[in-house]
């Protein structure tokens, strides 16, 4: 890879119907833009592309709407990407690989997701021509290997001995480790609707992990994300022109997205964690930090462990257990974590997440 994060900003996540509920996807997404292109100095007239990963929006291309909202050129057309939760995280892929083919020099990449303004989502039933309401698509074409996403957590669980007690200390972790973390977070929060920090982050104990409703088996919804509204944009460019501009810049060292068993979709990161690891001959145990998405704590858990990684380095100012899972947007906001905790440290750093269907994208970068 040959571009670097020359900024890197978020909104807070707030849960659904929060106080970010009443915002449009443009009035999350370009405010962060807006803010990401002051913080490197960057002209709005320079940039070539915008990327945007939505996941339950209603279709059309929000990222050209959101490209206007901003006040890009007329000319940037924007890309509207759907892998689901790996969507924010693919989008600086897609940059990536903009950038390294000489197509682009500058591009915005990123995602934006309000599951509180989500459209209801309904299809006919050809036998009755009625129309039926769904929650969710399917993400194979097979009926019974198209698993429920707590029951896919939980069968995870159960395959790697995972209990609901570990589980809750994670998610009690996840939770400490945000409230500690709450004066550095608000370097990268764009301030809307008055909300500085991440409103979900509390004080979870055992007692309330005892008490919280259970979904299946050993998942509950304390260990358990929940539906958030929120964005998370990156400026990226090319790393010879970063330098001409004297621009303090991390970079992206490598990025895969692979495809696994969908009956266990929790763990589909591992085996692209492993591969960025290898593309640059790096040791998990040299990273010096990760972020892992938290969708489970099940999961996490899994993908930490099967890929090796000192769980004292993961999501060291804690993960989606303690902020919310906006879909589209979930994989940027874990990009945008690790550029501000690189930015300080140095070193490598990965970001990885899981999506339905059995899908996973891991992405390192170097400080």
């Amino acid at each position: 890879m040959s571009s670097v994060i020359v900024a890197a900003r978020r909104t807070a996540v707030a849960p659904r119907g929060g106080a970010l509920s009443g915002l449009d996807l443009h009035q999350l997404a370009a405010p962060v833009i807006q803010s990401g292109l002051a913080d490197c100095g960057i002209d709005a007239a320079q940039v070539d592309e915008l990327i945007v990963g939505n996941a339950l929006g209603a279709g059309g291309n929000p990222a050209r709407v959101i490209a206007l909202a901003a006040g890009l050129p007329e000319t940037v057309a924007g890309l509207s990407i759907d892998r689901q939760c790996c969507s924010g995280l693919d989008a600086l892929l897609l940059a990536d690989a903009l950038i390294a083919s000489g197509a682009a020099r500058i591009v915005i990449a990123g995602g934006v997701e309000s599951y509180s303004q989500r459209p209801q989502r309904r299809r006919m039933n050809p036998h009755t021509g009625l129309l039926e309401a769904y929650e969710q698509p399917p993400f194979t074409p097979w009926p019974d290997r198209d698993p429920d996403m707590a029951e896919a957590a939980d069968a995870l669980a159960g395959t790697l001995g995972i209990d609901a007690r570990e589980q809750d200390e994670w998610a009690m972790n996840s939770h400490r480790k945000a409230r500690a973390a709450t004066d550095q977070l608000h370097e990268e929060i764009v301030v809307l609707e008055g909300l500085d920090s991440d409103p979900f982050s509390r004080n979870l104990t055992p007692a309330l992990c005892r008490r919280a409703r259970r979904l299946t088996g050993s998942i509950t919804s304390a260990n358990t994300a929940v539906a958030a509204d929120g964005a998370a944009f990156c400026v990226l460019m090319a790393e010879s022109l970063a330098r001409d501009l004297g621009l303090a810049c991390v970079r992206l060292s490598a990025g895969r997205t692979l495809g696994a068993d969908p009956d266990y979709p929790g763990s589909a990161p591992v085996a692209a964690m492993l591969q960025v690891l290898k593309a640059v001959n790096l040791d998990a145990r040299q990273l010096r930090c990760a972020e892992i998405m938290e969708a489970y704590a099940a999961q996490a858990i899994a993908c930490v462990n099967q890929a090796n990684i000192d769980p004292l380095l993961v999501n060291l100012s804690g993960g989606a257990l303690a902020r919310g899972h906006p879909i589209g947007a979930s994989g940027a906001v874990l990009a945008v974590r690790l550029f501000s905790e690189l930015s300080r440290s140095g070193g490598y750093g990965m970001a990885a997440i899981a999506a339905a269907g059995g899908l996973g994208t891991a992405l390192l970068l170097e400080a």
